[in-house]
């Protein structure tokens, strides 16, 4: 079993001035969930390398036990510091893709064609496609084989929009996700801000926010058996 995850290597927030990039316990939380189940995690990003780290993700209480795990783990940081780059993952044999968030892919992997391609594919492969928090925005430009979004007619859930409120960046995002999903027709539902949600429809899996990710991350390793 094989599933690639896919990082933002965008690290600007806007024109505020400040930095961002992927939210660690996003990362973290679903490469231990795959990696323990006895998965090989490939990563990628648009630029390769070492992705960007939202500083805001690396606050102490942003802290979990899945990034203290990541911290003393030399594997996994070493594996997270050479991510492939995505344009070479495409066209890749994997059993699944999954998107960790933070505000970076709203910037790069929703418009990034190699993203969108990727999961083009994996979607006509019938293969699951999972993203968490702030990663359902790669959705923004996907197709299902028929041509309609590929979010039409099917339950999501992402980020909310008081959520993002909550955090002040409102006003500092080119999109909102949960607004987003519902335009291109998702059926878009929530649970109270911060609270664990991860919807499965079909293969495609989705994750509210940073408390989702392991759930996320369970819920795709259901549909590979």
């Amino acid at each position: 079993m094989k599933i690639l995850m896919v990082l933002t290597s965008h690290d600007r927030l806007g024109d505020t001035g400040k930095r961002t990039g992927f939210w660690l316990e996003e990362f973290a939380g679903p490469y231990y969930v795959f990696t323990d189940a006895g998965a090989t995690v490939v990563l990628a990003s648009p630029k390769g390398g070492q992705p960007p780290l939202d500083p805001k993700s690396d606050e102490p209480e942003a802290q979990t036990a899945n990034t203290d795990r990541f911290r003393k783990d030399p594997v996994a940081t070493a594996a997270l510091a050479h991510t492939m780059k995505l344009a070479d993952a495409v066209g890749g044999d994997y059993d699944a893709v999954f998107y960790p968030g933070g505000h970076g892919p709203l910037w790069d992997l929703a418009e990034d064609r190699d993203s969108i391609r990727l999961i083009e594919a994996t979607w006509a492969a019938g293969k699951p496609v999972g993203a968490v928090c702030h990663a359902p925005g790669v959705l923004r430009h996907v197709k299902a084989p028929d041509g309609t979004p590929l979010v039409r007619g099917r339950s999501v859930t992402g980020f909310t929009n008081t959520e993002e409120a909550a955090v002040g960046l409102t006003q500092v995002v080119p999109f909102l996700v949960e607004d987003m999903l519902k335009e291109s027709g998702g059926v878009y539902s929530k649970k109270d801000d911060w609270a664990s949600y991860a919807i499965t429809d079909g293969k495609l899996v989705t994750g509210q926010n940073p408390a989702s990710s392991e759930a996320a991350a369970h819920a795709l390793l259901a549909l590979l058996g």
